[in-house]
């Protein structure tokens, strides 16, 4: 049997962004596989999950335009309309079972820290380690103090470097 993934987004994902924590909603509490945001469906998280949950969504939405931005005017449409719905080919994950597809970003040092991650791992100054052999990224935690503009610009141009 293979590894449960938990989170929103597509199973066939080219990022998979891993976070510590679970939107506080009693819906989200129990959730135990992956599945796509339905319409409507984060737009309901931002509005009830609190002010920290709007940061780390607007965060990955912005990460997500500045890599796909076809179809879309700016970032605030991408989240509305794409953002880990069907299509979107991003993850938000609960669970640390790393995506063996794709490119992995875990929010947060501390984070990272319980994850079984290589050794070798190569930490910046802007505060991002990488190992690309292994496709992972450890990025500063998705809110706007700790991953500034300047810093996602930092991150979309180490993934966009990666074949």
């Amino acid at each position: 049997m293979g590894a449960r993934l938990i989170g929103f987004g597509e199973n066939e994902a080219v990022i998979a962004v891993f976070i510590g924590n679970r939107p506080p909603l009693f819906e989200y509490q129990h959730l135990q596989s992956l599945r796509p945001l339905r319409a409507g469906e984060l737009a309901h998280l931002v509005e009830c999950g609190g002010n920290h949950w709007r940061k780390i969504l607007n965060c990955y939405a912005k990460l997500g335009f500045s890599l796909d931005r076809e179809g879309f005017e700016c970032w605030q449409d991408y989240r509305d309309m794409q953002l880990l719905q069907v299509g979107s080919r991003l993850q938000l994950r609960f669970d640390r079972d790393l995506n063996t597809t794709g490119i992995n970003i875990i929010c947060g040092r501390s984070h990272a820290e319980s994850f079984d991650l290589p050794q070798d791992l190569c930490w910046s100054d802007a505060g991002f380690a990488s190992d690309e052999q292994s496709r992972l990224i450890v990025s500063p935690y998705f809110d706007y103090r700790q991953l500034s503009n300047l810093k996602l610009a930092y991150l979309c141009q180490r993934l966009k470097s990666w074949p």
